[in-house]
């Protein structure tokens, strides 16, 4: 009796996927031990020993001083961000209660020449990635780019020499920040509880 190629074609597969099966089987039964059985919603689940696994920590010398200065960059430009955040609050709510575009547009002027005086010369001592680090901190903080502030609050040609000093300095005033790419920052804010 000759059988036909399809059935011994299914046979070998059957055969193939038995020795398979328990050469996989075996293969996890070295690598792993069941220590007990548990009960979960009616159903046995095996617990499994693995073999230790030992971590060490790298040394990556360049690694580390560039999160150190990282850190140290925000420790720096974050406290600017959450007092920028808070007087554009201030300002905001101020603005709201003025009735007259002449009043708002006089405030803010007032508001500007107040900032810059406090806080300029301090802002012109911070190094170039500090600088940038800033301008992503504060849209952090206020969910606006630096660029969108400026175009609200003062003229197109104020707004255009800012971007183009920032371009001059190698960042953009339009850079947003993004805490999945910005993970290293997001999380050494939140591990400093600077927050």
């Amino acid at each position: 009796m000759l059988l036909e190629p399809s059935a011994v074609i299914s046979a070998l597969m059957k055969k193939l996927l038995f020795v398979l099966a328990a050469f996989v089987l075996a293969t996890a039964a070295k690598a792993q031990t069941v220590v007990r059985f548990e009960i979960v919603d009616g159903d046995t689940v095996p617990v499994y020993t693995f073999d230790e696994v030992i971590l060490k920590e790298l040394k990556d010398t360049v690694a580390e001083k560039k999160y150190l200065r990282l850190v140290r960059d925000i420790k720096k430009t974050l406290p600017y961000a959450k007092l920028a955040a808070f007087r554009l609050q201030m300002m905001e709510d101020h603005l709201a209660t003025l009735s007259t575009e002449k009043e708002r547009k006089a405030y803010v002027k007032k508001t500007e020449k107040t900032i810059k005086a406090q806080f300029m010369d301090d802002l012109k001592k911070l190094t170039r990635s500090q600088g940038a680090l800033l301008i992503k901190l504060i849209h952090r903080e206020t969910g606006r780019s630096s660029f969108e502030l400026l175009n609200k609050y003062t003229s197109s040609f104020t707004t255009i020499f800012w971007q183009g000093m920032a371009k001059l300095y190698g960042t953009d005033l339009k850079t947003t920040f993004d805490p999945v790419e910005e993970y290293q920052v997001e999380h050494i804010i939140k591990s400093l509880k600077l927050e």
